[in-house]
């Protein structure tokens, strides 16, 4: 049975509601002080970890919609991408303004001396051409060439982040493990497509 893109369209408005409520949530326990004894922390976690799952979703929804049965998924693409944008903007926001409070001289050394942060610094760095092309009226100024090859650093982005949060986990880390498995098969699937392709 084919997915209809009218069934997406519909559920579309529903999604973006779904995703934005968190970020209001999370936001709204952290102003009231009910995000436990280390609020900051708890409010950086949250938001990277939803940005990581909304990252591996959007290159799940990648893979899916390569078959023509779950074709209408693209259309969920790019606002789950953006989405997920949003979640590292919210989570690096947080890191810089409210954790060490625009301290740069503190926060770009620790960029350089601390890998885990290094890998979701570059994640974000990497994150920014995907976002500012993801208008229709960008690809046409910069061709779907071009635009296709630039956001092939999802497949890079990705498993930065998931590193990213390895890294960080300090105690129990079969939940990055889990993240990293998932994004090492997509990647396998994807070059295992290309190579069909060829």
């Amino acid at each position: 049975m084919i997915l209809s893109t009218k069934v997406v369209k519909l559920i579309k408005p529903l999604l973006f509601v779904l995703l934005i409520i968190p970020s209001v949530f999370w936001l709204y326990l952290f102003v009231e002080g009910r995000l436990g004894i280390n609020p900051i922390d708890k409010l950086e976690d949250k938001l990277g970890e939803l940005a990581l799952r909304l990252l591996i979703l959007t290159l799940l929804i990648s893979s899916l919609s390569k078959t023509k049965y779950l074709r209408a998924l693209q259309i969920l693409r790019r606002m789950i991408g953006l989405f997920a944008f949003y979640y590292v903007m919210l989570h690096f926001t947080v890191f810089i303004a409210i954790d060490h409070f625009f301290n740069w001289q503190f926060i770009l050394k620790d960029i350089v001396k601390r890998p885990f942060i290094t890998f979701g610094f570059i994640s974000f760095l990497l994150l920014i051409p995907l976002a500012t092309t993801s208008t229709n009226n960008m690809v046409k100024k910069i061709s779907y060439r071009i635009w296709k090859k630039i956001h092939m650093l999802i497949y890079i982005v990705t498993p930065l982040a998931a590193l990213h949060f390895f890294l960080l986990t300090k105690a129990n880390k079969i939940e990055p493990i889990i993240y990293l498995s998932i994004i090492f098969i997509l990647l396998l699937w994807r070059l295992y497509s290309k190579l069909i392709k060829n």
